[in-house]
């Protein structure tokens, strides 16, 4: 990166840094304990000399709206450019929720707007809307009150030159709320009339054409939204249909499923038209950013590639900004089952002092943070097959297979790793993962291999069967017992012929 950051890459941070500490711990915590969590990595990451925002950025506000449902800041420079943004956060959930979350069947008024005329957009995203403006901050630095009380407070405090500028901005459904919030600040009084400017990130649309004609005539000193050319979410809801047909070589691409995934989700519409606002700044046009260990012609991979795409890491790496610190990473535990009290070894990366950890939904109070990459923890009670995971003032790391433990055993079954991962017909292959015992049989797709060696608990070899098409991707699964391994695109393996 540049020693001056462009406005891309300093907005694309901001909006990333938004999605820190989104989901409250697994065992629970207050609103106040998470929202000052959030508040706690916003400011260390703001404080950071080598992002984008290079130690320049200060927060004024941040709330949480109710349920965790969605989350803004306000931050402001401190270089004297006299600047602020409004960073908007999105609902906290996966990529299937991201594009079932709106309902964009039903149109509704957006007065809030200031538009003289009337102009309309999509129920579910003036619902995220109104959370966000009627959010009250329950921590410092501005308690109890709402987003715009705040920016008017801190434009007050302002100096009067040079005219402030405020910027708008998020990321994906973050963004989107950023086009509603824009207008909606544009329309009031302020003590200081600042500029304003837009920069959106992989936004789906907020509303039809009449939104689009008002946002379009209103002065605004920038006006972009950035869109990675292969990420699927700013195809919502205005031409979904269209990335049924990727991805280019080498792929992956579409499955008959996910077309009819897609298919499905575009026809939640209704008939009604949706139109991105602004100006389009389209990115990876030539499809040379991707996740090329997911491009077999698999849903998996499919959708994996999908979330890559949309990633903010993806997005923040095709405007050139540093990589914005991220949560924990849970790799594996060990050993995978037992009893209360006994010791695990957790494994992973982004572990901190402050690191908290979770079995399932049950906390656990004991625990030693050896290194940046282990914990000692001694198991809480509980019962059933649960994830453990790590949360810091980062975020909580992702639930996976190999994160697993077994209150009693035995042991969660888990592929991992399937090595050489294409082949022909009888070829050997040795699958990596955990919970393997002697007598475990093995399935490519429906087919059973008829030569099975058992070589340890996280180590067994198998041939390849032969099937109706010898040209397909297909999951390898692993059953000890009753318990059978979960699919992931870790298990693929791909026939060449016979």
């Amino acid at each position: 990166m540049a020693p001056d950051p462009t406005t891309a890459q300093v907005t694309m941070t901001l909006a990333a840094l938004a999605a820190t500490g989104a989901t409250p711990r697994p065992s629970g915590e207050t609103p106040q304990q998470q929202t000052e969590r959030i508040i706690t990595g916003i400011n260390a990451q703001l404080s950071d000399p080598g992002l984008a925002t290079q130690g320049a950025w200060k927060l004024v506000w941040l709330a949480l709206s109710e349920a965790n449902a969605n989350m803004a800041y306000i931050a402001r420079s401190t270089n004297g450019s006299n600047e602020f943004a409004v960073v908007a956060r999105g609902t906290d959930a996966d990529l299937t929720d991201i594009l079932e979350d709106l309902d964009v069947g039903t149109v509704v008024p957006f007065p809030e707007s200031g538009s003289p005329k009337p102009i309309a957009v999509s129920k579910g995203v003036m619902d995220a809307f109104k959370r966000v403006v009627d959010a009250r901050s329950i921590a410092s630095p501005s308690p109890n009150v709402t987003l715009a009380q705040a920016l008017t407070a801190a434009l007050n405090s302002a100096p009067s030159s040079p005219q402030p500028t405020v910027y708008l901005t998020g990321h994906s459904l973050g963004g989107c709320i950023a086009t509603m919030l824009a207008p909606y600040l544009q329309a009031q009084t302020w003590p200081k009339q600042p500029r304003f400017a837009v920069i959106t990130y992989a936004a789906p649309t907020a509303g039809v054409q009449s939104f689009v004609d008002y946002f379009d005539s209103v002065p605004w000193v920038i006006d972009e939204r950035h869109n990675n050319a292969y990420d699927l979410v700013p195809h919502a809801w205005a031409d979904l249909d269209t990335t049924a047909g990727w991805y280019p070589s080498p792929g992956p691409q579409a499955t008959e499923e996910v077309k009819l995934l897609i298919g499905a989700t575009s026809r939640r519409t209704k008939g009604n038209v949706y139109v991105q606002p602004g100006t389009l700044c389209p990115m990876n046009t030539s499809y040379t950013s991707l996740a090329k260990n997911l491009v077999n012609k698999t849903t998996q991979d499919f959708l994996g590639q999908v979330a890559f795409q949309h990633a903010n890491s993806t997005y923040l790496d095709l405007v050139g900004a540093p990589a914005v610190p991220s949560a924990p990473v849970v790799t594996d535990v060990t050993p995978t089952f037992g009893e209360p009290g006994a010791t695990v070894t957790i494994n992973g990366t982004g572990f901190s002092k402050d690191s908290m950890v979770d079995f399932g939904h049950f906390a656990c109070p004991t625990r030693n943070i050896d290194s940046d990459s282990r914990i000692t923890a001694k198991v809480p009670n509980g019962t059933g097959v649960v994830n453990v995971r790590v949360t810091n003032t980062l975020g909580t790391s992702p639930a996976v297979a190999m994160g697993q433990f077994a209150y009693g055993g035995p042991a969660p079954v888990v592929v991992n790793a399937v090595s050489p991962t294409s082949g022909e017909v009888g070829t050997l292959v040795t699958i990596s993962g955990s919970g393997f015992a002697d007598g475990a049989t093995v399935q490519f797709k429906d087919k059973a291999s008829d030569s099975v060696k058992f070589v340890s608990t996280g180590q067994i070899t198998a041939t390849a069967p032969g099937q109706l098409d010898d040209h397909q991707t297909v999951n390898l699964t692993v059953t000890v017992g009753n318990a059978t391994s979960p699919t992931s695109p870790a298990d693929e393996f791909t026939y060449t012929g016979r």
